[in-house]
Order: C-alpha cells, then structure tokens, then sequence
C-alpha cells in the first residue's frame, strides 16, 4: 500500500516510517519545514508538503494514498480545545478524500475515550461520549466520517509513550521537576498511567492499517497503570532530587497547567486489541525509561 503519515518525523511517526517501509509498503509523509522534508527523504519516505493548519493539504495528501495513518497533532496545551478542533477538521478533510472506498484512514485518540467508570480499566470496546476531555472529538468525527461518507475508519488509542527521551505528559513532569527542585505527585499517588513503549506503539499502527476493522479500537497499552508515586520515585532516583506528596491546595502552585493532568487516573487494558491483532508489546517499562532518562 502506499500510506499517507501525518506525522511522520514525529516522535510516533518517525517510528512507523521504517516498519511500514520494511513490510514492503510506500509511506507519503507529511512534512511542514524544509527539514521534516528531509529527514523523510534520508529515512526513504516520499514528501507531500503541508501544514495541520491547512486541511486542504491532509485531504490531498490522503487523495494520493492506499490508506491513511493520522498520528500528527498539536500538542500546545495552552490551547488544547482549538487544536482539537483543528483535528475534527483534518480528519474531515481527508474523510472527503477517502469518501465511499475501502481505504483505511487510523485516526489516534486517548486511551482515557474508553473508561467505563472512574477508577475502572479503560477498554476497546467503550467509547465515553461525555468524556470532558475534548480529545474525544477526534473520535466523535471519525464516527460522524465514517457515518455519513462511509470511510473506513479504526482507532488508535494512546497511553503515556514513552522511551528515554520521551515519556507523553511525564516528559512536562520532568520539567517542572527540573524547574522547582523537586518531584511531586499528589496525595498517596495511587492515580494511574497505562503506558507503551514507541516501538510497541509504532507496531501496532502498522497492524492497525493493515489489518484493522472498520469501526474498532485498539489501545497501545502495554502497561495497564503506572501509579504516580512510583513514577515520581522514579523519576527522583534518575534526577537526582528529593521526591515530596502535595495537598490538592498546592497542586496548581507546583504543577501549573499539568495540575489536571497530574491528578488523572488513567489505567486502560490491550486485551482486546492483544487477542484481535496478535499484538505483543515487548518493549522496556516506563519505569526503566524513568530511571535511564536521555538529557
């Protein structure tokens, strides 16, 4: 197949590009700068110039595919609710582009789309409509493309992901850590993050596409839930620096705008996405990337 990947000098993306490649596959990369275009022409990759910012650039983009990875997203928090709304109208785009074929478009979303109840492992098979994060909307429009266009649309949810470079939201942790001299996690840090290796999460985007349902989720968790103060344990064992339990009250004056964020609880299962795509996540656990962070 010849693949459009948004995304694809990416931390994710850049990770999918050689499988895809090696399985025999084309991969159309999205480049924005003259150096994305480059190191996607160095790693063998064919370059469609565009910009999430311009829609029409993702449509042509997936006019010219087999099948469709959208891993490419904005990641300014500051303006969290906007950059979800640039993704409803990405995915749009290139729902008109696939519009009534069989080509495959994966769209990522947040493995927290599927928790049944607080507290309860998130699952393949649960999509919470009233989720207050506005990350769902990445998944209400890929049900509302594949309604109305009849796009043949998949889902994959994404955990914390992490290698020692990168770790999702705990890449901002170490940051702050940095910043006040300290790790934190509040109160008995018995809240949870579910995590995956980006090896482990670049395979199973490759299954996705090439053996993905119509309509299903597959969630790239290899680790069901990480709680907080083993993170934070680990995270001062690697840094260096003292490790403190905070209050409610004092989560905004430590963690800023993470303070949502450090409180979630986020424990999601693979078992479905395991069993449907013979996925096996074999890569090191968050807490070994924790403890041998790359500076």
């Amino acid at each position: 197949m010849r693949v459009f990947l948004t995304g694809a000098t990416g931390f994710i993306g850049s990770h999918i590009v050689p499988l895809l490649l090696e399985a025999g596959h084309q991969v159309l990369g999205l480049a924005r700068s003259d150096t994305g275009a480059k190191q996607l022409a160095a790693a063998g990759a064919e370059v469609h110039r565009g910009d999430l910012a311009d829609p029409s650039t993702l449509r042509s983009g997936a006019e010219r595919a087999d099948a469709v990875i959208h891993c490419a997203f904005d990641h300014d928090f500051s303006r969290f609710v906007d950059n979800c709304q640039k993704d409803r109208r990405n995915i749009e785009a290139m729902g008109e582009a696939l519009a009534g074929s069989a080509r495959p478009l994966v769209i990522t979303s947040g493995v927290g789309m599927g928790s049944p109840r607080p507290g309860e492992l998130a699952r393949e098979d649960v999509f919470d409509t009233a989720h207050p994060n506005p990350r769902k909307i990445s998944e209400e429009t890929g049900v509302a493309v594949a309604a109305a266009r009849g796009v043949n649309v998949s889902y994959v949810r994404l955990p914390q992901v992490h290698d020692r470079r990168k770790q999702g939201l705990i890449t901002s942790l170490v940051e702050i850590a940095r910043a006040k001299g300290r790790v934190a996690y509040l109160g008995e840090g018995n809240n949870r993050f579910s995590a995956a290796h980006v090896t482990d999460v670049a395979r199973l985007y490759k299954l996705a596409v090439e053996r993905g349902e119509p309509g299903a989720r597959y969630h790239a968790v290899a680790e069901e839930g990480v709680p907080m103060r083993e993170v934070a344990a680990a995270l001062g064992r690697s840094l260096r620096l003292p490790v403190a339990s905070l209050s409610p009250d004092e989560a905004a004056g430590y963690f800023g705008w993470m303070a949502t964020f450090a409180a979630f609880d986020l424990p999601a299962s693979s078992a479905l996405t395991q069993k449907k795509l013979g996925w096996k996540p074999v890569g090191p656990g968050l807490i070994a990337d924790l403890e041998n962070l790359e500076t």
